[in-house]
């Protein structure tokens, strides 16, 4: 499904230039449940937007199921996200003036999904997160936890076939962070392709394989404990 080959990504500044990324080759299997750890300013999060074609490397290639994107128009890659990848950040993302059932249901909005459709799949998502009781909500007025899950229903709103959580748990307290790993998990068993990036070991033990990585390269690889 993803095939990056020496992808480099380079941020240039008048003193110096930094190397975000430097000849990492990596390949995921469709299904598969990925973590990629390292400490802050490893290229983690530089990787994961090179996946969600957030960004493009400076060299090398990526393959999304087979298609080369490295060369595609910012219309074209949002057009291969559209409805393919979920995105889940720290910091939420949700859109202050919209509700939470107004949040979710705008990635069916964008794939221009009938009303009547939209409602039905934004109501099944919300019961199955709990959070059916806040749709009318703003994000202001939801916990961390609350506004998280939301921002896990719009990700997964669209079935997409890949989810990015760059992350996800960064923000929540502990018994919250558990939840939302477990919504993570259940989308993995549906089906889903997850890349997750993450500083703790805990939640990286939920992927099925553990990507290290330091200094924009990677060292080595290891086993998840599910």
């Amino acid at each position: 499904m993803i095939n990056i080959s020496n992808p480099t990504k380079i941020f240039k500044t008048e003193e110096v230039d930094t190397y975000a990324l430097h000849d990492v080759s990596l390949e995921i299997k469709k299904g598969e449940y990925v973590s990629v750890m390292g400490p802050s300013g490893c290229g983690k999060s530089t990787l994961l937007n090179i996946i969600g074609l957030l960004d493009r490397p400076d060299q090398g290639s990526y393959l999304l199921n087979t298609k080369e994107t490295t060369e595609l128009s910012e219309k074209q890659k949002m057009n291969h996200r559209k409805g393919r990848i979920g995105f889940i950040f720290q910091s939420f993302n949700l859109i202050d003036e919209l509700t939470v059932a107004e949040n979710v249901e705008l990635p069916l909005i964008y794939l221009r999904e009938k009303a009547a459709e939209r409602k039905k799949k934004v109501n099944v998502i919300l019961e199955k997160l709990n959070i059916q009781h806040r749709k009318n909500h703003f994000p202001n007025q939801l916990s961390g936890g609350q506004q998280q899950r939301a921002a896990v229903g719009r990700a997964l709103i669209t079935n997409p076939e890949l989810i990015l959580a760059d992350e996800p748990t960064g923000n929540l307290d502990s018994h919250n962070g558990d939840e939302v790993m477990e919504l993570i998990d259940m989308a993995h068993k549906a089906g889903a392709t997850i890349i997750m990036v993450t500083h703790s070991a805990k939640y990286a033990a939920y992927s099925r394989r553990i990507v290290n990585l330091f200094d924009g390269k990677i060292l080595g690889e290891q086993a998840g404990r599910r």
